[in-house]
């Protein structure tokens, strides 16, 4: 029995899986707009990270397209 409890509780190898709902997009920036996002996300109170800033800022404007 102990064998079977190692052999179910092998672990895997790699990075974990992500979640199901979440899509890695790549995207090239020039440096000026990566500047913008950069001033942009220093204004914010808590900093974000500039993926984070890239995300809030998809949002801000698919909000106002509506």
């Amino acid at each position: 029995m102990a064998r079977q409890e190692k052999m179910l509780a092998k672990k895997t190898r790699g990075r974990p899986r992500e979640d199901k709902g979440s899509t890695t997009v790549g995207v090239r920036c020039q440096d000026s707009m990566l500047a913008d996002v950069d001033d942009w996300r220093r204004n914010q109170p808590d900093l974000p990270t500039r993926a984070t800033a890239i995300r809030r800022l998809a949002e801000i404007g698919l909000k106002k397209g509506k």
